[in-house]
């Protein structure tokens, strides 16, 4: 045998790490990508030697079919072995693989994973166990597990990956065949190479450079090539390399016109090469001249089997066995193609015998089979008769499902069978592969499956639920998809789904409806399903899911009458099962959006709960529901000052949405909410990398949804509270955040006033002016008065205040009037000290008092801070120095706290200005617990919490007033709430009627 031909049957199988170094082969004409290989692993290996860890780097191989690239990566894993210390691990793609999800991932990470302790085990998955495990195969899916989401599957695989290199670096990662790899590793693989540079890895890909080749993904390929530092495209071996290898067989009697044909004939492929000279050898063709036109011929009959080809050659029989070998792709089981070829095991081991004779099959380490090249096992399943290749899948599956592989590897050939039969069981074991693909983050592959399933067809009684499966497959991934599937589902002509199905696939339809931002078809959806449903609970289901979509609409015909009806389903409630408890939480989303007491809203916000925590059928992933409805009383908390409560409701969305591997919208909007209760505490910093993380969530997604909305307008109010107001309006002119906003969805909080504000603090008075005018009409229309959700008119008061001075005033006590009757601290502070700003003198302090004693009574940080800098520059513009001073000091700590620099600039500034020397404090570290509290905080905070009153308080402890407020500020900022929310988020028992004792 050749040299090259050894060098292209040697190292194909998958190997494992720890095989320890294979045999060193020839290759030819590749010294220069030998050369790249050694300076990477070099450099790798070295670089970890001195205590590196960002060191990793891509390297890639690219040629056409049979140009060396497996050979090539027999001899990278090779180097990498030999290195002292270095993980080495391997996986290739599969042509009858690349449906199989996680494939190539699971060929990769299984052996490195399996081989770890059972505690280093647990530390590499951390939260992620239940997410990863069953996507690698190394566990089964909990009972009662929910389906995961594909990106959550890649991020606990990065978490992963991340705790796995550096404990066994160096890593070198090596993936053949590439093209072939399944979407869902191939995915990973594309992001993850743009991190490895992160870690002690490097990556080794080697694929075909034809796109045609590539079933996964075209755009994947170029991600790849732009990412690779090192790559190389395979060329063709030199006239002189094919003539050694010629002469290697034949000696010196080949002639070099011969030769030159050959080389010719061949293109410089070396698979072609190989081929052809197998066939020169065995038709034992003299390498001379004259016989150099017989060459063409025969190269077509080396590279262009035919069926009747492979019949003389192998024989029917070893055909066969070929055939189930060729269907089961890579790392072939022996037993496993004996069954499927229907032979017995002595006329099966005659096959192998036979195979390997003839070169076709080699035997890996681990004792099983593959093709000795990719162009083989294209060649043998293609000339296999339609009939023969439909019927053999349906041997495969059975054979798999027996052989306790179970179903997520059978079902690749259940799609492949024929159908038309309408075979029951068919669709009965294709609708739970469905299921069992969902539950590992491989909703592609379920839907694949679900397909085939209609196509068998089911029975006109289940053929809706089929549909309605189909439907919620692709909820996380493709809202086109399940919409049309859905309808169809509920299509009158279709055999009806049973009743509470049908009420979960109208819920569904409507859910994403809504999130692609149709919330009117979504509403208008449950509206009328609702009058259709004779059930009581299921159609109040649908009654508050129409509710919910309006509320959540850009525009709405008739806001206060929807708010009557809602009100009127909320006054027929008879119990509290999770549908009154959704009631119960778009009622107060509706009281605090029309500004209604906050007390009423709070009260029925509090009765949801059940000990401080999401009942039993409300919670974040529960999929009756959905998470709008948590979301709803998350939000409802934050803008009726219980932030701390919306802070835990928040943090216990993002770790529950990574448990269940939900890292698209749902956890995107758990940074969201979280992003925005920080900014309403005052936390800024923490802010704006909570809403850069929903926001990057988003657009991942897709371009400019209702969650990227949110994110850029919270982000937008951030910057400008940080006073970088310039960054603001960059920010909102790239994404596009003005009128007319999004075309459907209402943005949260109200969009109009947040790019007013935006105007005022870029001095664009005019356009604030208009932008804020149409604001508040439209929100007139709706009866939504809530000043902290949309405090247009506030600002719009300063905007007109040189102009129309009058107007301005009106528009100021408006706002003030609103926030009074709404009645949280941090409404009524925020809407004094806006009405400040357009008043002058004493009249200017005395509102800014009124807005630091509220606002010291609120968790809003930030407006407390800057009430405090207002009030401080106002004393000193009428000559009362040392109170301005104190206020000026106080205000300068809380915006240190909140990271507003320029708000802590312009205090400075304040101070400087009659000659007093600006402290430099410090940052304080502020936690939520009694911890974070000083001793005369905590002091303070008991009595407080005992219903003792500010005056009692500075008796018994024997201080000033002003000392026990500027005390209590600092509690309620710390604790994140107000005086009505302190003894639930200090953990403390409240004593309601004045001191203790009495």
């Amino acid at each position: 045998m050749t040299h090259q031909g050894n060098e292209l049957r040697a190292g194909t199988g998958a190997g494992r790490d720890g095989d320890g170094p294979a045999a060193r082969v020839r290759l030819r004409d590749r010294d220069t990508e030998l050369r790249s290989v050694e300076a990477a692993v070099d450099r790798l290996c070295r670089e970890f030697a001195a205590g590196g860890t960002e060191i990793g780097e891509l390297l890639a191989f690219s040629g056409r079919p049979g140009i060396g690239k497996t050979s090539l990566l027999h001899e990278v894993r090779r180097i990498a072995s030999l290195r002292e210390g270095a993980t080495v691990l391997f996986a290739r793609g599969g042509e009858r693989q690349f449906k199989e999800p996680y494939h190539v991932l699971r060929q990769l990470l299984q052996p490195a994973l399996t081989r770890l302790e059972p505690d280093e085990f647990r530390q590499v998955m951390g939260t992620w166990e239940e997410v990863v495990g069953p996507a690698m195969g190394l566990k089964q899916p909990k009972a009662g597990a929910r389906r995961l989401d594909p990106q959550g599957v890649r991020d606990g695989l990065d978490y992963v990956l991340t705790q796995l290199a550096p404990r066994r670096a160096p890593m070198v990662m090596i993936v053949d065949d590439l093209h072939w790899a399944d979407a869902e590793s191939l995915s990973w693989l594309a992001k993850f190479a743009v991190r490895s540079g992160e870690l002690p890895v490097l990556l080794v890909f080697a694929f075909r450079e034809d796109e045609s080749d590539w079933p996964n993904g075209t755009d994947l390929r170029r991600s790849v090539l732009n990412l690779a530092s090192r790559k190389h495209e395979l060329s063709r071996l030199t006239l002189t390399s094919v003539t050694d290898m010629i002469r290697a067989e034949f000696g010196d009697r080949a002639e070099d016109a011969f030769c030159y044909e050959f080389w010719n004939v061949v293109n410089g492929n070396p698979f072609e090469a190989v081929a052809l000279l197998d066939q020169v050898r065995d038709q034992e063709l003299e390498p001379v001249e004259e016989n150099s036109r017989q060459l063409r011929e025969l190269a077509v009959d080396a590279t262009g089997m035919t069926l009747k080809t492979w019949l003389d050659r192998l024989g029917p029989s070893t055909l066969r066995f070929a055939w189930a070998c060729a269907m089961l792709g890579t790392d072939i089981r022996v037993d496993l193609a004996t069954r499927i070829s229907t032979q017995s095991t002595e006329a099966a081991r005659d096959s192998i015998k036979q195979l390997r004779k003839q070169r076709v099959l080699t035997q890996t380490p681990n004792g099983n089979l593959e093709f000795v090249h990719p162009l083989i096992a294209s060649s043998i399943y293609n000339t296999m008769p339609e009939a023969t290749r439909l019927g053999m899948h349906g041997i495969a599956a059975v054979e798999i499902e027996n052989a306790g592989l179970g179903l997520l590897a059978a079902s690749r050939h259940l799609v492949e069978t024929h159908s038309g039969e309408g075979d029951d069981r068919i669709v009965r074991k294709l609708r739970r592969a469905a299921v069992e693909h969902q539950l590992i983050g491989a909703p592609e592959a379920a839907q694949r499956c679900l397909h085939r399933a209609l196509n068998e067809p089911p029975a006109d009684e289940i053929k809706a639920e089929v549909l309605y499966e189909l439907g919620c497959s692709a909820l996380l991934t493709d809202p086109v998809a399940t919409v049309n599937q859905l309808r169809l589902a509920l299509d009158p002509d279709e055999i009806p789904l049973r009743p509470e199905l049908r009420v979960d696939a109208t819920f569904r339809l409507s859910e994403v409806l809504a999130h692609s931002g149709e919330l009117g078809q979504a509403a208008l959806v449950c509206q009328d399903e609702a009058a259709k449903t004779t059930d009581p609970g299921r159609r109040q289901r649908l009654q508050a899911a129409s509710f919910m979509w309006h509320a959540f609409r850009k525009s709405e015909e008739d806001g206060p009458g929807r708010s009557v009806r809602l009100e009127e389903l909320y006054r027929n409630l008879t119990g509290r099962e999770a549908a009154d408890r959704a009631v119960l939480i778009m009622r107060a989303w509706d009281l605090t959006l029309r500004g209604e007491p906050s007390t009423e809203a709070l009260a029925l916000a509090d009765e949801v709960l059940d000990g401080g925590r999401l009942p039993k059928g409300l919670g974040w992933t529960d999929t009756t529901w959905g998470f709008e409805l948590p979301a709803m009383l998350c939000l409802t908390y934050i803008y009726n000052d219980r932030i701390a409560q919306a802070e835990r409701l928040a943090a216990d969305a993002i770790i529950q949405f990574e448990i269940a591997g939900w890292s698209g919208a749902h956890r995107g909007f758990a940074y969201f909410l979280m992003g925005l209760a920080r900014f309403r505490r005052g936390l800024l910093a923490e802010a704006e990398d909570f809403l850069r993380r929903a926001f990057r969530i988003s657009e991942r997604i897709a371009a400019k949804l209702p969650l990227a909305w949110d994110a850029v307008g919270v982000l937008v109010d951030t910057l400008i509270a940080r006073g970088r107001v310039e960054a603001a309006w960059e920010q909102a002119n790239e994404f596009g955040f003005h009128p007319p906003y999004h075309a459907t969805a209402m943005v949260l909080p109200d969009a109009a006033s947040l790019y007013g504000k935006l105007l005022v603090a870029k001095k664009r008075y005019a356009g604030a002016a208009a932008a804020l005018t149409e604001a508040g009409a439209q929100l007139e229309v709706r009866g939504w008065h809530n000043t902290v959700w949309a405090p247009w008119a506030g600002h719009l008061a300063i905007a007109i205040s040189s102009d129309e001075p009058e107007r301005a005033r009106e528009y100021a006590q408006r706002a003030v009037r609103d926030a009074r009757r709404f009645g949280t601290a941090s409404a009524i502070g925020s809407a004094l000290r806006l009405q400040a700003r357009i008043a002058d003198g004493q009249q200017a302090v005395e509102l800014l008092e009124q807005a630091v004693e509220h606002l010291g009574q609120s968790p809003a940080g930030y407006e407390h801070a800057v009430a405090l800098v207002d009030l401080g520059g106002a004393l000193r513009r009428v000559g009362r120095l040392e109170d301005a001073q104190e206020y000026l000091y106080q205000g300068i700590e809380l915006a240190q706290h909140c990271s507003a620099e320029k708000l802590v600039d312009r205090a400075r500034r304040e101070l400087a200005n009659y000659g007093l020397r600006p402290n430099r404090l410090g940052l304080h570290g502020v936690g939520e617990t009694l911890e974070a509290l000083s001793t005369p905080e905590r002091e303070v905070a008991d009595l407080a919490v005992q219903g003792v009153p500010p005056q009692r308080i500075a008796e018994r402890l024997g201080v000033h007033l002003s000392l026990v407020n500027r005390r209590l500020a600092a509690v309620y900022r710390k604790a994140g709430t107000g005086p009505d929310g302190l003894a639930s988020a200090l953990g403390l028992r409240p004593q309601q009627g004045g001191e203790p004792g009495e």
